[in-house]
């Protein structure tokens, strides 16, 4: 019973799949005639003497007003297939319900004049988009702020209009869905340089971030240029306590420098002093010299000698 059920569950997963995909819609380019300038002056000027005509200026005759009328209905059909295209700009248009191309080359074109109706003009231009900061546990369950900026620009039109309700919102709610998921993946600093973290490990998780956005983003026909973190910090209620505890790992890291960095030095005393013949010492000596050494190598203060003027075992 469980494993029919499962069975239908997945079926159906996969025909919903393959029905959006045959819903997915694909730029090009529109059918249009590349007009001069020019073309469309005289037009207007046509269209301004056809109405002069009709509407029966000076002792015209009456089939001369018939043909005017005529003239300017024909350049009110023709008059709204005129289209302009700015630079960074496209236009899509749509027949009768259905879509017939995009015009993406910046000049003035004539279309079909029926296109009219629903034409809808799309921004190729880059933009940014700023997340607010937003508060999410990361990987540890630590809470943190973070916060993103997202650069991006329309290359599907068709997609970023048919394909999604609003491509400005779907880029901001899928940006911030991903921010949340970034942060969740990673803790926000290992230092033990074992795992990635968001703070230590900037070129990698900025790269997860602009993936997983490119992904999420394909749907709308949206290229993602560059996404950043902007904002990183642990949130207010336990930002002290991090800090502390940051201090207290550095300090317990410059230690454990600076314990590996004596004894190195330690070592090549006595093995030099061994290799000279200087002075013999037995192994309380060495002991003892090691002590010292480890004292004034490993402290935080300068340290103050005391002058022994007897012996060792005195």
């Amino acid at each position: 019973m469980n494993m029919s059920a499962g069975k239908d569950m997945n079926e159906e997963a996969g025909g919903l799949r393959a029905l959006s995909s045959s819903r997915e819609h694909q730029q090009w380019t529109a059918r249009a005639f590349a007009c001069p300038p020019e073309l469309a002056v005289a037009v207007v000027a046509l269209g301004l003497a056809a109405v002069v005509i009709a509407l029966g200026a000076g002792a015209l005759s009456t089939p001369v007003r018939i043909v005017g009328g005529v003239v300017t209905g024909a350049i009110v059909l023709v008059a709204p297939g005129f289209v302009v295209v700015q630079p960074n700009e496209s236009v899509v248009l749509i027949l009768f319900g259905r879509y017939v191309g995009t015009l993406l080359e910046p000049r003035l074109w004539w279309v079909n004049p029926f296109t009219v109706v629903l034409r809808k003009r799309v921004s190729l231009r880059v933009r940014n988009f700023q997340s607010d900061r937003i508060k999410v546990n990361d990987a540890s369950g630590n809470p943190i702020e973070i916060a993103a900026v997202v650069v991006w620009r329309v290359v599907d039109t068709a997609k970023a209009v048919f394909d999604v309700e609003d491509f400005e919102q779907f880029v901001t709610v899928q940006s911030e869905t991903a921010l949340r998921h970034l942060a969740n993946e990673y803790p926000y600093d290992d230092y033990s340089h074992e795992r990635i973290s968001l703070r230590g490990s900037a070129d990698e998780v900025t790269k997860g971030l602009q993936n997983e956005l490119q992904t999420r983003l394909e749907t709308a026909g949206i290229e993602v240029l560059e996404a950043r973190l902007t904002h990183l910090a642990y949130a207010a209620e336990i930002a002290e306590v991090m800090l502390r505890r940051q201090q207290a790992e550095a300090i317990l890291a410059a230690r454990r420098t600076m314990v590996q960095g004596a004894v190195g030095l330690v070592q090549m005393a006595l093995s030099q002093l061994a290799d000279s013949d200087l002075v013999e010492l037995d192994a309380e000596r060495k002991a003892t010299m090691v002590a010292n050494l480890m004292v004034v190598l490993s402290g935080d203060h300068s340290p103050t000698p005391v002058i022994n003027t007897g012996s060792l075992y005195t």
